[in-house]
């Protein structure tokens, strides 16, 4: 099977020495070479790649907003980050905004090769720091879940179905299945009623069942 390979850039020479470095294998195919986030989330639309590499700081749109914007579009979409940053707070910014994997730029081949080969499976791939990132909660008892999520786990810990979530937020119910998905992932809970705990216990649900005041955590 070829894998499609999109990279995003803001330096056209390091997008340009990525392509030409996955174009080795004989599998993967580049659907394309750009350096804006904006030009990302235009081209993710238009050519449905299987793999989105993309770049974490860029001018204008960077490749967090990028991402999350591309996932809200299509909540499948395979999305590795790239950076130079290895520190667990840039790492769990990326998995907050709905990324699968994180990328050091300064990485051998085979390595990205491996983390295509990790999102393709339906894994993560993540770099040096990445169990802490990984932990449910993160320092300061900040929520690792993005905004749009938050507001489903908040519809769901009222007791709404995935349909009523759904009407809601004017969203598909397999968009709904999707960031529940997620939602257990990131916080490694299975049950409904873990999640009105967690909702409870991490301020975006209150007793009487008002919304909270939490919010997203975004550390850059």
């Amino acid at each position: 099977m070829t894998v499609s390979v999109l990279v995003v850039d803001d330096h056209p020479m390091v997008a340009q020495g990525i392509a030409a470095l996955l174009e080795t294998y004989d599998d993967i195919r580049i659907a394309g070479t750009l350096h804006s986030g904006a030009e990302a989330v235009t081209a993710a639309r238009a050519l449905r790649p299987d793999v989105i590499l993309l770049d974490l700081n860029m001018p204008g749109m960077n490749g967090l907003a990028a991402t999350e914007l591309i996932r809200e579009a299509d909540p499948l979409a395979r999305i590795l980050i790239l950076s130079m940053h290895d520190s667990p707070e840039y790492i769990a910014a990326a998995l907050d905004h709905g990324a699968m994997g994180y990328v050091l730029k300064d990485v051998p081949p085979e390595e990205v090769r491996g983390a295509i080969d990790a999102v393709m499976a339906g894994g993560q791939y993540l770099c040096g720091g990445a169990t802490a990132a990984l932990r449910p909660g993160t320092p300061g008892g900040a929520i690792p879940l993005t905004g749009r999520e938050q507001r489903v786990l908040l519809e769901l810990a009222q007791g709404r179905s995935n349909k009523a979530v759904a009407g809601v937020l004017g969203i598909s119910v397999r968009t709904v299945e999707t960031h529940r998905k997620n939602i257990r992932r990131k916080l490694g809970i299975g049950s409904t009623a873990g999640l009105t705990r967690y909702a409870l216990e991490h301020g975006v649900l209150q007793p009487d069942g008002r919304r909270g005041t939490a919010t997203a955590a975004l550390r850059l």
